[in-house]
């Protein structure tokens, strides 16, 4: 609960629509390079995206990487301009090895999220709409290297959270209209990686990852209240999640190329058909004919660093990323897409392996063919690599 309410969320009217935004288990270092991480891999990070990268996690060590999110957003409808700010934790997760070849995460991440406030003239009075909320996910994963270079893994988490919509309504009397929903269920993320060596210091990764279609649990209730007299209308309506509502087929796939540990490069693509997927909207309150949109989104980046073992500023991470996303977002048969590009910088702690990962994204969206809202989003990414030696063992001598 602690988690959840301090999780960041983005300003959006956008959010406003079914589950809100959705979250893509990116790590930092992982949105400097636009989102990548389906065939990412390696010792000294943690890789959510694709839990068969446990397994390749370095046996003397415990991973911790927490992450921090600073957001300002300006938009425009029309002639019509506003800014906001956001900000707050973005995720916590954890790796460490248990046997050979076989690898553990844990960690909270960011499921969806809801956050807007806007307002409307209507007739003699004024309408205003605010939603806040999140879904997040507990997780546990794991994975096991059967062969040399084929790796597989799973998470299961715990997805809780509640989405919060209200308008109100101003003109000769003052009415108020509540929807919430509630999800408690569980999630399942299973992922696989093969590894090729061109050479001895060239590698090609190939990920996949498949996150089934399933059914929520949860509720949604709807409430009226008529401020004026100060009464409150029995719940205008209340039905369970099970069997209305729905996540998704969600498939993932990825390749990377690698230089010694010089330079990295990956190009990932994602698709969900959330178009398949049941939404029951609410009565008098959502469009009865809401719907969804496949999603799809293309995401590229790399990493250079000058020398891992030479002077401090020959070891710093150099990042850059870029991506598109066609969401899943139907704003009156208009679909809503955003692009943008990353830039972020892995500063090695001194005397450790840790990593201090400062990173800017900037991101556009808007619907199309026709433009609602524009939107324009400036993001610092900060996050810590805390990479500790815990299953070094000293002999004396």
């Amino acid at each position: 609960m602690a988690f959840q309410a301090s999780a960041q969320v983005t300003e959006t009217p956008y959010s406003r629509i079914g589950f809100g935004t959705l979250g893509d288990n990116a790590t930092g270092i992982q949105r400097h390079m636009g989102g990548v991480g389906y065939a990412m891999q390696g010792g000294r990070m943690v890789n959510s995206k694709n839990p068969a990268s446990y397994a390749a996690t370095d046996s003397l060590t415990f991973i911790w990487d927490v992450g921090i999110d600073l957001s300002q957003v300006w938009s425009k409808e029309g002639d019509t301009k506003g800014s906001a700010f956001s900000g707050g934790l973005d995720y916590l997760s954890g790796v460490f090895r248990v046997a050979n070849n076989v690898g553990a995460s844990f960690g909270f991440i960011p499921y969806s999220s809801v956050s807007y406030t806007f307002n409307s003239e209507i007739e003699n009075g004024m309408e205003t709409r605010t939603g806040a909320g999140s879904i997040s996910e507990l997780y546990l994963g794991g994975a096991w290297s059967p062969i040399k270079g084929l790796s597989v893994g799973a998470n299961v988490s715990y997805m809780f959270g509640t989405l919060d919509h209200s308008t109100s309504i101003t003109s000769s009397s003052t009415s108020l209209f509540f929807r919430t929903m509630e999800v408690r269920d569980w999630n399942l993320h299973i992922g696989a990686q093969y590894a090729y060596d061109l050479n001895r210091k060239d590698r090609v990764v190939v990920g996949a990852t498949f996150s089934p279609k399933k059914s929520l649990h949860g509720s949604t209730t709807a409430t009226f209240y008529d401020a004026t007299s100060d009464t409150k209308v029995d719940t205008a309506y209340h039905s369970n999640l099970k069997g209305k509502y729905e996540q998704p087929n969600t498939f993932g796939l990825g390749v990377s190329y690698s230089h010694a540990n010089r330079f990295f490069a990956e190009v990932d693509f994602t698709y969900q058909d959330w178009s398949k997927a049941k939404y029951t909207p609410v009565p008098n309150y959502e469009p009865a004919n809401t719907k969804f949109n496949d999603r799809w989104k293309v995401s590229g980046g790399v990493q250079y660093i000058p020398d891992d073992r030479g002077n401090y500023l020959k070891r710093i991470n150099y990042r850059l990323g870029a991506f598109y996303n066609h969401d899943y977002l139907n704003v009156q048969g208009n679909n809503v897409r955003d692009y943008g590009v990353s830039l972020g910088f892995g500063f090695p702690a001194l005397g450790s392996k840790s990593l201090v990962n400062l990173g800017v994204e900037w991101k556009h969206r808007e619907s199309a063919p026709v433009c609602f809202v524009k939107e324009d989003f400036l993001s610092v990414t900060f996050s810590v690599t805390f990479n500790e030696m815990w299953f070094w063992k000293n002999k004396i001598r």
